[in-house]
C-alpha cells in the first residue's frame, strides 16, 4: 500500500474522530447544541465507513447515504451488514436538523441513539483495520 493511500485513510478516520469529539463537546455544554451534534454523528459513521472504502480499494461516489455506504463495504467484509440498520437511523441526520424547515432539535434520547451508534460504527471500523492506518 502506498503512503499516500495510508495517509488518505487516516485522513478519513482522523476527520471521523473529531466528528466524534465535536458530538460530545456539543451535547455536554451547559446550552447543548444537539441539532448541530447530532449531524457531527451521521458524518463521524459516514467518514469511518469511507475511510474503510478507500482502505478497500472501493470507488464510491458522493453521497451521505450510509446505508448505502456499508452496503458497498459489506461486498469486502461482510460483517457490515449488521450496520445497515444504523446506517439507516444516521443518515438522515446529514441534513434533517441542518435547514430551519426541516425540524427544530432532535430529542435528547434521539441524540444519545445517535451517539452510540456512531462511537459503535466509528471503533468497528478501526477494529478492521490495521492500527498503522489508525489515527493518532
Amino acid at each position: 500500500m502506498s503512503e499516500a493511500k495510508r495517509q488518505l485513510v487516516r485522513n478519513w478516520l482522523t476527520t471521523a474522530k473529531h466528528d466524534l469529539g465535536t458530538a460530545r463537546k456539543l451535547s455536554v455544554d451547559p446550552d447543548p447544541y444537539l441539532d448541530t451534534a447530532i449531524f457531527h454523528c451521521q458524518q463521524t459513521a459516514e467518514k469511518a465507513v469511507k475511510g474503510f472504502l478507500v482502505y478497500s480499494d472501493q470507488p464510491f461516489e458522493k453521497t451521505h447515504d450510509i446505508r448505502l455506504l456499508v452496503m458497498l463495504a459489506a461486498t469486502h467484509e461482510n460483517q457490515f451488514s449488521v450496520w445497515l440498520d444504523v446506517g439507516q437511523r444516521l443518515t438522515p441526520y446529514a441534513i434533517r436538523f441542518r435547514y430551519p424547515a426541516m425540524a427544530s432539535e432532535p430529542t435528547k434520547t434521539e441524540f444519545d441513539q445517535a451517539l452510540k451508534d456512531a462511537d459503535a460504527i466509528y471503533n468497528f471500523v478501526l477494529s478492521l483495520l490495521p492500527i498503522e492506518m489508525h489515527p493518532s
